[in-house]
């Protein structure tokens, strides 16, 4: 058995996995982790199942010290990672040794990291997720923040640790900044609001507020004017939800919303991008664009190809615009990922296709 010793907490530590599927229609929140892309990468470096339990750090991280030998990859939010007081590789299995110390120096880029361990967090499910909704006190460990003096089971690896140097390939590592594009289609409610709010909408800048969490990312700017008010009778609400209230200002339903809301949604962010989302910090800048279905499904398609990218040490990085054939659905699979690349600020340029015949 191996487990990982907090003496620490950070400002925000808790477990998460890809959320409680199943149980909204009781009224529980689906948790998870708020940038899921991140989690399932760091799953798929140790070799996991991306479905296994992880860290989430927020903004300023743990200390926490290794067990047993274990391997462990470091995804989303550039925290300044140290092993032992030393620069440690993001995007990338790492082998630790037992009584190794993590540290985090400060955030670099980013707002939240994620750490997968082999084996994966091994807290008891609840509601079939292992993830922490920390106001019901549900899920995680003692459904709470880690701190200091706990002691988090690790479980036993499904498959021999990959070891050291399994990567996500270097030009689709993502580069988050501070002014971020978030992709929306819209609806379900759009013409609840004016044409002029329409507008607003799509063409101002909005900043993330201080008053943002796990539930919503909450925005101020200019005001989005409802055609009569912004009430409705209570429906469900999903991932990526833009709410617009009373004030006329939007907020992003996140991982730890409510189950249905009450309020006109004018749009929903793509899954991709609610990815990004989740690691802007207060005072980042958003501009909200417009997409249609099909380019919202190319995005996930692209989001699976970023996946696959991660590659054992020494395969050759391939052209990412020839990572599925044609017969496999390659050119929109392609141009997802090409897309994902650029809206996760990933350092990659697109290569010259090949000439069709």
């Amino acid at each position: 058995m191996s487990w990982i010793d907090v003496l620490d907490g950070g400002m925000l530590t808790t477990v998460q996995d890809l959320g409680r599927v199943g149980a909204q229609k009781y009224g529980v929140p689906a948790s998870g982790a708020m940038d899921g892309l991140a989690l399932r990468a760091a799953n798929r470096l140790v070799g996991n199942a991306d479905s296994a339990a992880c860290l989430e750090m927020t903004l300023s991280g743990p200390e926490l010290r290794f067990g047993a030998p274990v391997v462990i990859a470091l995804t989303g939010a550039d925290l300044g990672a140290l092993v032992d007081g030393r620069p440690t590789a993001r995007w990338q299995a790492v082998s630790v040794a037992a009584h190794t110390v993590l540290t985090c120096a400060g955030v670099r880029d980013g707002m939240r990291a994620y750490l997968a361990v082999s084996g994966g967090i091994d807290v008891p499910p609840a509601l079939g997720s292992r993830s922490t909704f920390t106001r019901s006190a549900l899920g995680g460990f003692e459904g709470r923040a880690l701190r200091a003096g706990d002691r988090i089971p690790v479980g036993v690896a499904a498959e021999p640790p990959r070891g050291p140097g399994r990567r996500l390939l270097r030009y689709a590592v993502p580069v988050y900044g501070h002014a971020h594009s978030l992709r929306v289609v819209m609806g379900p409610q759009d013409d609840a609001f004016t044409d002029e709010g329409i507008r607003t909408f799509l063409a101002e800048t909005y900043t993330l507020s201080t008053q943002s969490d796990r539930i919503g990312c909450r925005f101020s700017g200019p005001r989005i004017a409802h055609r009569t008010g912004a009430d409705i009778v209570s429906d469900g609400t999903t991932l990526g939800s833009v709410q617009v209230t009373g004030d006329g200002l939007p907020i992003v339903l996140m991982a730890d919303r409510g189950t249905t809301g009450g309020y006109t949604k004018i749009a929903t962010v793509t899954s991709v991008d609610v990815s990004r989302l989740a690691q802007a910090m207060p005072g980042d800048r958003v501009r909200f664009v417009r997409i249609g279905l099909d380019e919202a499904h190319g995005l996930l398609r692209g989001a699976h190809a970023w996946l696959d990218a991660i590659r054992q040490p020494g395969t050759q990085e391939e052209d990412p615009a020839a990572i599925y054939d044609e017969d496999s659905g390659a050119a929109l699979a392609a141009e997802g990922y090409l897309d994902l690349a650029s809206a996760l600020g990933g350092r990659l340029a697109p290569s010259p296709r090949p000439a069709r015949t």
